[in-house]
């Protein structure tokens, strides 16, 4: 069995760059498809059992609405 490292990376996309991938990300889970996606180099593949959350977020002035996505690997 691999070694496995943590990874916590932000990466900022222009916005048509992020649009673009929410639209791949909806079609994939609407057709039941997992997810691949590559993020600061590294390929990630989503699976299908994966489930979605959506969270927000305040502090002071700054508010945050985080899309999530987790699975467990196998």
């Amino acid at each position: 069995m691999g070694v496995s490292t943590e990874r916590d990376v932000e990466k900022v996309y222009p916005k048509a760059d992020f649009v673009a991938k929410l639209r791949r990300l909806a079609d994939a889970i609407e057709c039941g498809n997992r997810f691949e996606i590559q993020i600061a180099g590294e390929r990630i593949y989503v699976p299908v059992r994966a489930t979605f959350m959506i969270e927000h977020e305040k502090s002071g002035d700054e508010e945050e609405i985080e899309f999530q996505i987790k699975w467990e690997r196998k």
